[in-house]
C-alpha cells in the first residue's frame, strides 16, 4: 500500500499556518478543525506556498510551559525547526513512511509531490491502513 492510497480516502483539505502567526492562532486552527498538527508555510510571497515545518499540540504545550500565559503570543517560527522538513510522496510505501516517522520521532508527515503539498499522513492513518490490510488479507493456516 502507498501513501497515495491513504490520501484518496482522506479529505483533500490541508490546514496550514504561516510562520509569523501566533501559537494562539495555531491552537484555534487546530481546535476548529479537530486536528493535532498544522503544516507551517513560509511567509515570503515568492515562496508563499512552501511547506517549511509542522506545528503540533506538543509545540503549544511547550510554548505555555516555557512562557506561561504569554506563550499564546509566541510566533510559530520560534517553535519549529525549519532546518530540514521531513516529508514523503504519494508513491512512498507505508512501511517507508512508518520508518521515517519512527526514526525522526514524529507523528505527522506532509505529503509533497513535485513541490506541491497534497496532504498530511499521521501515525493514526498508518495504523488504520495496516489494520485494514490485515483484515482484508486472508491469513494462511
Amino acid at each position: 500500500m502507498l501513501v497515495g492510497d491513504i490520501l484518496r480516502k482522506k479529505t483533500s483539505r490541508v490546514v496550514t499556518v504561516r510562520m509569523n502567526e501566533t501559537v494562539g492562532i495555531a491552537a484555534k486552527l487546530m481546535r476548529a478543525n479537530n486536528i493535532s498538527a498544522l503544516v507551517v508555510k513560509d511567509v515570503v510571497r515568492s515562496e508563499g506556498n512552501t511547506a517549511v515545518g509542522m506545528f503540533t499540540e506538543r509545540d503549544v504545550v511547550r510554548a505555555i510551559a516555557e512562557h506561561g500565559a504569554d506563550g499564546i503570543n509566541v510566533k510559530v517560527s520560534q517553535l519549529i525547526s525549519v532546518q530540514q522538513l521531513v516529508s514523503c510522496t504519494t508513491t512512498d510505501t507505508l512501511e517507508h513512511v512508518r520508518h521515517l516517522m519512527n526514526r525522526n520521532h514524529i507523528r505527522h508527515l506532509p505529503v509533497i509531490d513535485e513541490y506541491s503539498l497534497l496532504g498530511v499522513v499521521s501515525m493514526r492513518d498508518l495504523a488504520a491502513a495496516f489494520d485494514e490490510a490485515t483484515v482484508t488479507t486472508p491469513h494462511a493456516a
